[in-house]
């Protein structure tokens, strides 16, 4: 009996392991470079760059949603449409660049613009990315504008809380495409 929980718990610990990793995975995003080969077909080797629109198209499987799925989900998606043409086509989608994972800093920093997150980022991590904030800036009056879906929304982050390691849920993780704005 003890084995069998003792088994049980490994099971679980080993699902729920890999199901953490698998919601964390990077999800594709437009702008992104993607490297697609099928094993032993030479024309169908490409490098693709995601629309704006979220969609890339290819030889033979025409064209499919790739933003905001991971490299796996396209691959399957891509094998799937390909065996309608080659029996058992073996798929690799490589990400060669994140050039749609950016955020944009807007205001009063040192160095305002867009930055490339090749890495999680928090408020405070990408406000030293610009440089830091310049002396004029209202350092309780900075806000995240985040785009969900058709609608738009503010979140404040509280800078000189933060310093103070007060309000420490303001400094929230940004998402691709997220605007920071520093009056």
């Amino acid at each position: 009996m003890k084995n069998l929980l003792s088994l049980f718990l490994v099971s679980a610990a080993l699902y729920f392991g890999t199901a953490l990793a698998a919601s964390t995975d990077y999800t594709l995003n437009a702008g992104d470079r993607l490297s697609i080969s099928v094993w032993n077909e030479d024309a169908l080797q490409k490098q693709i760059v995601i629309l704006p629109d979220g969609t890339i198209s290819f030889p033979l499987a025409g064209q499919l949603v790739a933003k905001d799925k991971t490299v796996l989900q396209v691959e399957n998606e891509l094998t799937s449409k390909l065996s309608n043409y080659i029996s058992d086509p073996v798929v690799t989608v490589t990400v060669d660049e994140v050039g749609g994972n950016t955020i944009h800093i807007l205001g009063k920093v040192m160095t305002p613009g867009s930055f490339s997150m090749s890495q999680p980022l928090d408020a405070m991590q990408a406000l030293s990315l610009a440089g830091g904030l310049d002396t004029f800036a209202k350092e309780n009056d900075i806000i995240v504008l985040r785009r969900e879906g058709n609608k738009q929304r503010t979140i404040p982050v509280y800078y000189a809380r933060i310093k103070q390691g007060q309000a420490l849920e303001t400094n929230i993780m940004l998402q691709s495409g997220d605007i920071m704005i520093i009056p």
